[in-house]
């Protein structure tokens, strides 16, 4: 490979809460591991990859020159991102006045929520459910109604929909959250499928806010469809949120971007975000986006899917072999793995926090399911060299799967 995925690279001190903050986040972060064991970081969803180098070029460049200054977005920013999008997910006629900066996703998400619906009205969002998207919802003053996404004969999470009809009825909502690719279960969602919930969003009058943060994180054989791209009417009652932080791991940097093609909807939408003054880029968040949308950028995704693809082949081919009663559905974008753990631990007379605490206790940070509306689930980071996740599975097989 031309770009290098296997260094263990040290990120202790390096403002990393993945690595730092075991022991720190009740609730959230793994205890601290046992002497003897190192940390393996599998909890929070950014990458222990060094992202592609021309985004550092691109950023020492700018900081060179001694003044930071107020500014405005320069054009190649948005012949970046339209760029990107027409290369990578074939959208068309896409144009600078169509896209906005988000300061992320979430933001992106309240913002439109509070262009839309009143506080205490009902939101539909699809369960497991992100937990980012529990925590802003539910703080803004908006009520969540979950619809179930459910699994079929062959292991694949599908949306139910007639249930989120019932919901969109009984609730009466106007609004809805839509993650494509799903987090935190891998689903890459089929064109009928999209076009079979736009379509229901349709009936009720949603506003659909479409997170597609994880849109170029997608396994071969697969391929991600634009929600917007559906339909005319999805092009025009939908908020799309993207961002390169997922994708080249610049969540520190703090930037994303809606796509916006419905001139009322994108101008309550900016609206709201810019008369709080909260939604303003950072320069240097420009540079990064524009150094990540390089030539480079292209190759190095392609590299990093492959990767990703032989770490995910490697631990669930693991999983189903070695950690009897663990069940799971094989990701089909994300790096994230959503694991099952009823079985075991009806089998084993445990609890998921007795997984929890023993994985954190050899050194492996998974992370809490629960949150995310997976009872007796575990969520897995499986972006971090494949050494380290061979590391990890043969410690959870030895200590805590398979302990004796």
């Amino acid at each position: 490979m031309k770009y290098d995925f296997s260094s263990l690279i040290d990120r202790h001190g390096m403002d990393s809460i993945a690595v730092d903050s075991w022991g720190e986040i009740p609730g959230m972060a793994p205890n601290a591991p046992d002497e003897g064991f190192d940390r393996i970081p599998m909890w929070v969803a950014d990458m222990n990859f060094a992202t592609v180098p021309t985004v550092r070029e691109h950023i020492i460049q700018r900081a060179q020159h001694p003044m930071f200054g107020y500014f405005n977005p320069r054009p190649e920013y948005f012949d970046r991102i339209i760029e990107w999008q027409s290369r990578r997910n074939g959208v068309e006629c896409l144009r600078p006045e169509h896209i906005g900066y988000e300061n992320g996703v979430l933001g992106g998400v309240v913002s439109t929520l509070r262009a839309y619906v009143q506080p205490g009205d009902a939101v539909l969002v699809h369960s497991p459910t992100y937990i980012g998207f529990t925590k802003s919802i539910e703080a803004a003053g908006y009520r969540i109604v979950h619809s179930p996404l459910k699994l079929d004969d062959q292991g694949v999470w599908r949306m139910d929909f007639e249930d989120m009809e019932h919901k969109l009825t009984q609730n009466h909502i106007h609004a809805a959250v839509f993650c494509s690719p799903h987090n935190p279960c891998g689903r890459v969602w089929e064109r009928d499928e999209i076009e079979r919930a736009m379509d229901i969003y349709r009936q009720h009058d949603c506003v659909v806010i479409s997170d597609e943060i994880w849109s170029d994180i997608i396994l071969p054989g697969h391929k991600h469809i634009p929600t917007q791209s559906v339909s005319e009417d999805a092009r025009m009652r939908t908020v799309a949120l993207y961002a390169p932080s997922k994708t080249f791991n610049l969540a520190g940097l703090v930037g994303s971007y809606h796509i916006i093609y419905n001139e009322t909807l994108r101008d309550r939408v900016c609206a709201v975000s810019n008369k709080t003054h909260y939604n303003e880029m950072n320069v240097l968040s420009m540079h990064a986006l524009i150094g990540a949308y390089q030539p480079q950028g292209y190759e190095w995704v392609d590299e990093l899917n492959q990767v990703l693809a032989g770490n995910i082949e490697y631990f669930c081919t693991y999983a189903e072999k070695q950690w009897k009663g663990v069940a799971f559905s094989r990701p089909q974008g994300t790096y994230m793995v959503f694991l099952d753990c009823t079985e075991w631990c009806r089998e084993h007379g445990r609890d998921i926090q007795w997984l929890l605490d023993e994985g954190a206790r050899v050194g492996v940070g998974y992370q809490d399911g629960r949150p995310f509306h997976g009872p007796c689930h575990i969520r897995v980071n499986l972006a971090l060299p494949l050494s380290r996740v061979k590391e990890a599975c043969d410690r959870l097989d030895r200590y805590v799967f398979n302990a004796r």
